[in-house]
């Protein structure tokens, strides 16, 4: 374990690139270099000013720390020097308990009131920080250190940038005066993160965590910084270290668990949120919406939709107008229970709210012009010629419009956007989208190198093993394609996907009865296989039996009333 967070506080020094200042460890004076930079050279500290002697000093100087072990200590020499009562004593235990609150939310621990005197300086600023108001220190060159960073507790959630960044002279000057103050570096890398200059922040936080590693919120504050530069695997390593170190911190936890989240890394997700969300059940602990939403969106990604049904539902008494919370509603219709007019409801109205939504609106378009109703293709096109008509179209529209131009089997309008997708992104999706259109254009060798690109690049891939197939069988390089076909065949119980080999197997038959038993077969499995009830219409169109060619056209055009190719035997049977 030591050797893991050595290598974490090297990476932090090898990202910032600074020099090395040395720091003492948890809750020690002692000496030890820590890789952590050097302050910005407008910000050097001066020598540290923490007043010496006396318990009165003591207690002083550790608040001043601002370590989580430092202010405990201090309340209890507070009590066991029966300083509860005296003006001195009741203030520095009302700022500990004050910061132990608000800076250290995970560390249980029963604490008295906070009862500090009335007309404390103190208690101003405790009292309008409370409120949000930031009280500036009562002398311009002030060189009490508490007087300069209590303020900032009013600023701990602030987001305004002009409102942060006037509190920097403050913490500034805190700096100078106490060089072994976790308080200022920390406040300081707040004001720089939330202003975009993580550079800087990172800095500050290093800092801070070089003074002490029981300081855990700078270790935060560097694992965002990490998650920022795309060093996520670094910052899972990093939080993951620390969760050791501290296995009841929750916060940690969450940031834990919203690293995984982030990174998409769901199986390591689901077991972390669900860990933040066990404390919803405890008495006087408010519900956590940011997880409960987390936890029905990698539901969703992992097609477990009925199980996503019951966050959702907790977190529609939260925030029903939530963005992603009408995402997911939309995909559970779409993807779990096919309801696509439930999808289009929820997308709807989340175009509503967010009309600026290019997720919602392109998955919006894919639903409506996979419709069966053309009011609907009309409306899904419509809105596909909105998307294509800004300044700069995403990989996700042309990929839209590239889906639609196969659909419509529209081979040179789909050309253009394929070209984009495999210059710009060549996802396995783009790859099989290339060896489709090359196929409808009749290209049969390009479509074939597409289809073993696809393949070797990923055997399991069964799109990329039928696709790779087919091609064979285009070539009429048969016994290749049997020999992979009958393996695949073998390695399947059955449903859709058996289905589909049942289909290519009659592709290689020479004799029709055995074409058409591996065609019942296909159809067996699945009763919608486009393609093998076509080829039942084809068999029994050439033997004339228009009856039974009726019955599987009828069922072909069901699934695809407005392919092309079924179109025309339509009007041919239509003409006898």
């Amino acid at each position: 374990m030591l050797n893991k967070l050595m290598f974490y506080r090297f990476l932090v020094w090898l990202l910032l690139s600074v020099a090395l200042i040395s720091c003492g460890s948890y809750g020690s004076v002692t000496e030890t270099p820590l890789p952590i930079p050097m302050a910005p050279v407008e910000e050097s500290p001066l020598a540290s000013v923490i007043p010496r002697g006396g318990v009165a000093d003591e207690i002083r100087s550790l608040v001043e720390s601002g370590l989580p072990s430092s202010l405990l200590k201090a309340l209890d020499l507070i009590g066991s020097r029966n300083l509860r009562e005296g003006e001195y004593g009741r203030m520095m235990a009302a700022i500990s308990v004050t910061l132990l609150q608000r800076l250290y939310p995970d560390v249980q621990v029963l604490l008295p009131p906070a009862d500090p005197p009335r007309t404390h300086n103190y208690t101003r600023i405790l009292r309008e920080a409370d409120r949000g108001i930031y009280s500036a220190p009562l002398q311009n060159n002030s060189q009490d250190y508490l007087e300069l960073v209590l303020p900032f507790l009013a600023l701990l959630d602030e987001k305004r940038e002009d409102r942060l960044l006037d509190a920097l002279p403050d913490l500034k000057r805190a700096r100078e005066l106490n060089s072994r103050g976790v308080l200022a570096p920390y406040f300081t890398g707040l004001i720089r993160e939330r202003t975009g200059q993580w550079e800087k922040a990172a800095e500050q936080y290093t800092w801070a965590y070089g003074i002490s590693e029981e300081f855990y919120p700078a270790a935060l504050g560097l694992a965002r910084y990490l998650n920022f530069k795309g060093a996520v695997q670094d910052e899972i390593g990093l939080l993951s270290g620390m969760v050791i170190m501290y296995p009841d911190n929750i916060s940690i936890k969450r940031q834990l668990a919203l690293a995984y989240y982030n990174n998409r890394d769901w199986v390591r997700a689901e077991p972390a949120i669900e860990e933040v969300l066990r404390r919803d059940k405890e008495p006087g602990v408010p519900r956590d919406g940011q997880f409960i939403l987390m936890q029905a969106h990698l539901l969703v990604e992992q097609g477990r939709f009925t199980q996503a049904q019951t966050p959702l539902d907790l977190y529609s008494g939260i925030n029903p107008n939530n963005r992603l919370y009408l995402f997911l509603r939309a995909r559970v219709q779409a993807e779990g229970y096919r309801n696509r007019d439930g999808a289009l409801n929820y997308l709807r109205a989340l175009l509503r709210i967010f009309a600026d939504d290019e997720e919602a609106a392109v998955y919006a378009a894919q639903l409506l012009m996979g419709s069966t109703h053309s009011e609907d293709q009309a409306e899904g096109r419509e809105l596909l010629k909105r998307l294509l008509n800004t300044r700069e179209p995403s990989l996700m529209i042309s990929s839209l419009a590239l889906q639609d131009a196969v659909h419509r089997q529209a081979w040179k309008d789909a050309e253009p956007y394929l070209d984009r997708l495999l210059a710009e992104r060549r996802s396995p999706q783009d790859i099989l989208f290339a060896y489709t259109v090359e196929r409808g254009l009749g290209n049969k060798r390009a479509a074939l190198s597409y289809a073993q690109e696809l393949y070797e690049a990923d055997p399991s891939n069964e799109e990329g093993v039928i696709a790779y197939i087919s091609a064979l069988i285009d070539l009429d390089r048969k016994p290749e394609a049997g020999a992979l076909l009958e393996t695949r065949l073998a390695s399947l119980v059955g449903g859709a996907m058996k289905s589909r080999y049942y289909y290519l197997r009659s592709r290689l038959r020479s004799n029709e009865e055995l074409v058409m038993n591996d065609l019942r077969s296909s159809l067996f499995e699945d009763p919608r296989n486009l393609n093998s009830l076509t080829a039942m219409f084809e068999i029994y169109h050439r033997r004339k039996d228009e009856r039974r060619a009726i019955y599987y056209l009828k069922q072909a055009l069901a699934l695809a009333p407005d392919n092309l190719q079924l179109r025309r035997y339509e009007v041919e049977l239509e003409e006898r």
